[in-house]
C-alpha cells in the first residue's frame, strides 16, 4: 500500500470588503500609481475594518467557507493551526478564537509564527499528522491582517500590505495525490532587515516605543529583495530537482505574493514560464500568511487532479520554505 499523504481536499479564502487603492494612497503619502504598479505589481489591497476585529474573524469566515463546500461539520475537524504574523492577542492564540468563532471544540489548535513563509511552514507540519495517521482531518489557515501594524506614514511599506485569509482542509490520500514534499528554512541574520521591533517581551510597549514608531512594519527593501530573490527561488529549484521535475513538469508555481518583480526571479530560476505562475498580487497586495492560500482559492477553477503544485514562499526573520503539492481533485 503507498504511504498516505496529506490531500488538500478544499480551499477557501476571505478578503474584507473595504478596498484601498493607489489612487487613495496617493493622497496619503508621497507616491503614485505608477511608482507602485512599477515596482510591485500592486494595484489595490483590502482592509479590514471595524473596531476590535481581527485575524481570527478573516479566519474564522474563511473556515466556515471551507467547511461548507467540503461538506465537514466542526466536529470532524481534529487540528487546526493558523499560521499569522497579526495575532488578535499574545494569548490565547488565533487558532484558538478562530475555532470558537467556527463552532469547533475540545480540539488541539495552535499558531505558527514564520512570517511570510507561515502557511507552508504549517502545511508542512500538519501534513505529518495526516501522514502518521493520527488525524483524519486538519485545517490549515493563514489569516493577516497587516493593517493592523502598517504605518500609513511610510510610503516604503503601506503600499505593499493588505489584509485576508485562506484556509485549506487536509485528509490522507494513497493514491499518489497530496503534499509530497515539503523544505523549510530560516536564518535569524535577517532579523535586522524585517521586523517590528516593538511589542514583545524585549520592547515591550512604552510611551517612547510608540513614540519611535516601532509597533510598525520596518523593511529595508533591497535587502530583503536580494535575499528573497536568491532563497526562494534557489530552495524552489531543490525541491524540484530532488523530485526529478522540470519546468514543463510543473503546472502551476504557487509564490507568495511580495513582489511581482521576486516572483519573476523565482519563475525564471525554475524554468517556469509566467503563464503557469499564480499571480493575484495586484488586487490583494502582500497578505503575508493568507497569500498561498488565496492564490489557491483564486484559481482553484483552474487547477486539475494530478496538477504538480510548487508552494514557495520568503519571510522576515528571515524564513523561507516550499512544498511539492499533487492536486488531489
Amino acid at each position: 500500500m503507498t504511504q498516505a499523504k496529506a490531500a488538500i481536499t478544499g480551499v477557501h479564502g476571505y478578503v474584507p470588503d473595504y478596498i484601498l487603492t493607489n489612487a487613495e494612497l496617493e493622497e496619503m503619502v508621497d507616491t503614485n500609481d505608477e511608482w507602485i504598479v512599477s515596482r510591485t505589481g500592486i494595484k489595490e489591497r483590502h482592509i479590514l475594518k471595524g473596531e476590535g476585529m481581527g485575524s481570527s474573524h478573516m479566519g474564522a469566515e474563511a473556515v466556515k467557507g471551507l467547511l461548507a463546500k467540503t461538506n465537514t461539520t466542526p466536529d470532524e475537524i481534529d487540528l487546526l493551526i493558523c499560521a499569522t504574523t497579526t495575532p488578535d492577542f499574545v494569548f490565547p492564540c488565533t487558532a484558538n478564537l478562530i475555532c470558537d468563532m467556527v463552532g469547533i471544540r475540545n480540539i488541539g489548535s495552535f499558531d505558527i509564527q514564520a512570517a511570510c513563509s507561515g502557511f507552508v511552514y504549517a502545511l508542512t507540519v500538519g501534513s505529518q499528522f495526516i501522514e502518521t495517521g493520527k488525524y483524519k482531518k486538519v485545517v490549515i489557515v493563514g489569516a493577516d491582517k497587516m493593517s493592523a501594524i502598517v504605518d500609513y506614514t511610510d510610503r516604503k511599506t503601506c503600499v505593499l500590505f493588505g489584509d485576508g485569509a485562506g484556509a485549506v482542509l487536509l485528509e490522507a490520500d494513497t493514491e499518489g495525490y497530496g503534499v509530497l514534499d515539503s523544505i523549510i528554512r530560516s536564518d535569524g541574520v535577517g532579523q535586522p532587515y524585517l521586523h517590528q521591533k516593538a511589542g514583545g517581551s524585549r520592547f515591550p510597549p512604552t510611551h517612547e516605543t510608540i513614540d519611535k514608531r516601532w509597533h510598525y512594519v520596518y523593511q529595508d527593501g533591497p535587502q530583503v529583495f536580494k535575499f528573497a530573490v536568491k532563497n526562494m527561488a534557489d530552495l524552489s529549484a531543490e525541491i524540484m530537482q530532488r523530485n526529478q521535475l522540470s519546468g514543463s513538469d510543473v503546472a502551476w508555481l504557487v509564490p507568495h505574493q511580495a513582489n511581482k518583480r521576486i516572483i519573476e526571479a523565482t519563475a525564471n530560476r525554475m524554468g517556469v514560464g509566467m503563464d503557469k505562475v499564480m499571480l493575484n498580487i495586484q488586487k490583494y497586495g502582500n497578505t503575508t500568511a493568507a497569500t498561498i492560500p488565496l492564490c489557491l482559492w483564486d484559481y482553484e477553477s483552474q487547477l486539475h487532479k494530478g496538477d504538480n503544485l510548487i508552494l514557495a514562499a520568503f519571510g522576515g526573520g528571515f524564513t523561507w520554505a516550499t512544498a511539492y503539492v499533487k492536486w488531489a481533485y
